[in-house]
């Protein structure tokens, strides 16, 4: 039995991973959140810690006596990744999954790199300080990288690695899950790598989104 802890358990990829780890027999999963309505009545019966991820206190709480931390958070991502890796370390937890943001290596190239950087401008700072914190302690974190997101229910989903140029311009949120629980499943899988999602022949200027909202057309 694999304890997991999977802090943001609200977040929109959160919800789509959450089932997928409470419905497996060999993990059993406590889900960390601010105001746990937020998860929804049919995850309201499983072990639900609320806290904040920037608080200390908090978070070692919840690390204690787990073999896996997946964090996926937004906000105050520089504090947050100080605190998890301090709690972590406080208590002898090693693996660590983190949901960051592509881009925040300058690894994605042409007209599609140079828009995501204006659009996302001080975000990526961000997101890169709490990666470089992360990347500088001992542990065994992988570092996740996905494009512009989408709540399309499917999985599909290439990977880059490192410094390698990004693909695609967006990722089902739903696939950024799996492959999430596929390190869960596979501790050892891409162990101290930082791994970047696409969904395959998206290449473009821009994600999908963002072209259907210039033109003004719904994608409902």
């Amino acid at each position: 039995m694999t304890n997991v802890l999977v802090i943001g358990a609200s977040s929109r990829i959160a919800l789509w991973a959450d089932p997928m780890l409470v419905n497996d027999p060999d993990v059993n999963v406590t889900l960390f959140v601010r105001q746990a309505q937020r998860l929804g009545p049919s995850l309201q019966t499983q072990n639900i810690i609320t806290g904040d991820a920037t608080n200390l206190d908090d978070v070692s709480v919840a690390v204690k006596g787990q073999d896996i931390v997946y964090a996926s958070l937004a906000g105050e991502v520089v504090k947050q990744a100080q605190t998890i890796v301090n709690a972590m370390d406080a208590n002898n937890v090693k693996r660590l999954l983190w949901t960051s943001s592509l881009g925040i290596y300058d690894e994605v190239p042409g007209k599609f790199g140079e828009w995501n950087k204006q659009i996302l401008g001080d975000y990526l700072t961000k997101y890169r300080q709490a990666a470089d914190i992360i990347t500088a302690s001992d542990l065994d974190y992988t570092i996740i990288r996905p494009a512009w997101l989408t709540d399309d229910d499917e999985s599909d989903y290439e990977v880059t690695r490192g410094d390698e140029p990004f693909k695609g311009t967006e990722v089902s949120r739903r696939s950024v899950a799996e492959y999430a629980v596929s390190l869960i499943n596979d501790p050892t899988k891409d162990k101290r790598e930082s791994v970047g999602l696409d969904k395959a022949n998206t290449e473009g200027d821009k994600p999908r989104a963002a072209i259907l909202k210039a033109d003004g057309i719904s994608e409902d």
